[in-house]
């Protein structure tokens, strides 16, 4: 009896030692240090959120893009392709960067989007978090230093969630030609379960998303005739719309009413108006949907980056 009161005190004495050390050791596994190779090319990020920029890696960058831009269970040569573009994208805005301080943000509206591993604990739980981050970093690993090209010069990879079974040319969406930002076939669009999505407004939801009155009074509105498509892309997208009195560019539309994309059509029944919307983004460059498609059809990620963006190369950046 005494034995085994001498053996579980010194059970509790070593718990008491190795219990704070098993977790110091534990908390650094899970936030290890940075480390920077000799010679590594590293990136000053602005974090939008907290106002502080911090310098790492451009290879640790990019598994964060990609983990916060693309789904984590996608096709691996999907994954790498979306790793290329997310480098390209960094080192683009490099060159003639906007912010002072700093070479990217992590706003997704002005930049690419960032997820540190706490973001990505929070996003895919713990057990998902080891399985996930190691297929990241090795579809980033495995393309490390490669870029997108044409003509010699870095493109501006852009890129969107669905292209609605066609992307769109850049000069249809910015007014702006650009001979790797064309429009080209996108099938593969179909198997993501949002490639379709039906909205539905009230007159007076509408006009309050158009910002006031627009329309003329109930009583006044000619059935379905206040709604007008006034110029549309070659793809079928809004270029121009009217509503009631007010004339609107296709993307403005679709930012003030809150909808997938500018491809886009509707129907008026009594007091509310139905749209029918394809597509997730503004069309341009390359559709990660698709991408997914191509890769689980056996394209490797330099054919599907070859198809989204004609006429460029991919090569070591640096």
């Amino acid at each position: 009896m005494a034995r085994s009161a001498l053996l579980l005190l010194i059970f509790f004495l070593l718990s008491l030692i190795l219990l704070p050390i098993a977790v110091f050791y534990g908390i650094k596994m899970l936030n290890p240090p940075v480390q920077v190779k000799i010679g590594e090319k590293l990136i000053r990020v602005y974090f939008h959120e907290t106002g502080i920029t911090k310098t790492m890696p451009l290879e640790e960058y990019v598994v964060g893009v990609v983990a916060a831009e693309m789904p984590a269970h996608f096709e691996m040569e999907a994954l790498k392709a979306q790793a290329v573009a997310a480098r390209t994208y960094a080192l683009k805005m490099e060159e003639n960067s906007p912010h002072p301080e700093a070479d990217v943000c992590t706003d997704p509206n002005h930049c690419q989007a960032y997820l540190d591993d706490g973001d990505l604990r929070k996003k895919w739980g713990i057990l998902n978090f080891w399985r996930y981050k190691s297929k990241i970093e090795a579809a980033v690993n495995s393309t490390r230093g490669l870029v997108l090209t044409y003509q010699g010069k870095l493109i501006d990879p852009v890129y969107h969630a669905n292209g609605g079974g066609r992307t769109e040319k850049a000069a249809h969406v910015w007014g702006k030609e650009v001979p790797y930002l064309q429009s080209v076939p996108s099938p593969w669009d179909e198997g993501d379960p949002n490639y379709q999505r039906i909205l539905t407004f009230t007159l007076e939801e509408l006009q309050g998303k158009l910002g006031g009155q627009v329309l003329p009074a109930a009583a006044n509105l000619p059935p379905g005739n206040f709604i007008e498509a006034l110029e549309r892309t070659p793809t079928g997208r809004i270029k121009l719309l009217r509503v009631g009195n007010k004339i609107l560019p296709g993307g403005e539309a679709r930012k003030l009413l809150g909808l997938p994309s500018t491809n886009f059509t509707w129907e008026v029944e009594g007091n509310k108006v139905r749209f029918r919307v394809i597509g997730y983004g503004h069309g341009v460059g390359m559709s990660q949907y698709g991408a997914n498609g191509m890769a689980r059809e056996g394209y490797d990620f330099l054919s599907i980056l070859r198809h989204y963006y004609p006429g460029t190369e991919v090569v070591q950046g640096y």
